[in-house]
């Protein structure tokens, strides 16, 4: 059976179509894009420390002058000598001070603390205040430095050795040279209800003999009275520096006032005559005055004890008897 020709071109071109329709799609492939570069953190900038505080801006580290105030005065109620007060505020006349003045009662920042220097080697230098380098550690021995220098620590330095149990059991063995030395107990003072001393405290000893008429309160009484007679000896209860010599300080009279250490003052009222002068060392026992009764109604010894300015009971501290 024979197909017509237009009948057969259109078998060829259904074939010819359906052949397109099923040819199989390329396949598609799925391209990730590149991941995004993030974008620089920004630079954190540290906040800047606060300032340090000067010693003078603290609390407590000035004084308003009050009425009946005077150098002297204020000078002993802080435990200083009052020519250090009077440097410190810039003071040339004592007598000049105004009612309320502020006076700085403790010492300005003289120095200023700064990194250690490194020298070329990287070993760190120690620079005194004002002064050079302190010079590298060589291999020779060193002559000694001079007092006041700056002295460069080397030694001891670390040795490695082969592990052995001799090894171990030496380094177990305590060391004899940097044991600590055994700690000896401080030793307990002389008077009444003192516990252990401290590194300032003192052997203190009776300024004159004679009888205890007044007594410590800490109020109307800030130390002692000790009866005696004219012209008795007035004597240094402790060794130290005579700070003040002289009058100033109402309701005192002839005054001494002696500095021992950082800690403590002690002080002699109404003397009639003084026999040392300011900026003088005295020993313990040292003949300082005569007693007299100079802003006082009778003859006596007004004595104190003061620990960082402020009074203590002297009888504490005085050996009994």
């Amino acid at each position: 059976m024979r197909l017509p020709l237009a009948t057969l071109l259109q078998i060829i071109v259904a074939l010819v179509v359906a052949g397109c329709v099923s040819t199989r799609p390329a396949p598609v492939s799925e391209r990730t894009p590149p991941p995004r570069k993030a974008a620089p953190a920004a630079p954190v900038v540290a906040a800047k420390p606060a300032p340090p505080v000067r010693p003078a801006e603290a609390k407590g580290d000035t004084y308003t002058v009050k009425p009946g105030d005077t150098l002297y005065s204020i000078a002993l109620e802080h435990g200083l000598d009052y020519r250090e007060l009077a440097i410190w505020n810039g003071i040339d006349n004592p007598s000049a001070l105004r009612v309320g003045q502020q006076l700085r009662v403790i010492p300005p920042a003289s120095a200023v603390v700064t990194a250690p220097l490194k020298g070329p080697s990287g070993t760190v230098q120690a620079t005194p205040l004002g002064g050079a380098p302190a010079a590298s550690p060589s291999a020779s021995p060193a002559a000694p430095a001079p007092p006041g220098s700056a002295v460069v620590i080397t030694e001891p330095r670390g040795v490695r050795v082969p592990y052995s149990d001799q090894a171990l059991a030496q380094v177990g063995k305590p060391d004899a040279a940097a044991a600590p030395a055994p700690r000896a107990e401080a030793p307990r003072a002389d008077g009444p209800g003192e516990a252990a001393r401290g590194p300032d405290d003192l052997d203190w000893s009776w300024p004159v003999k004679g009888t205890v008429i007044g007594t410590f309160n800490d109020s109307t009484s800030k130390g002692i009275a000790i009866a005696g007679k004219p012209g008795q000896p007035v004597l240094a209860s402790a060794p130290g520096r005579v700070i003040f010599s002289g009058t100033g300080i109402r309701g005192f009279g002839k005054l001494i006032v002696i500095k021992h250490n950082n800690t403590y003052l002690s002080v002699y009222a109404h003397n009639s005559e003084l026999s040392v002068k300011e900026g003088q060392n005295v020993a313990k026992g040292q003949k300082i005055a005569e007693m007299g009764s100079t802003d006082a109604d009778r003859v006596k010894l007004h004595f104190e004890i003061r620990r960082f300015g402020k009074p203590v009971d002297p009888m504490k501290l005085l050996p009994a008897g």
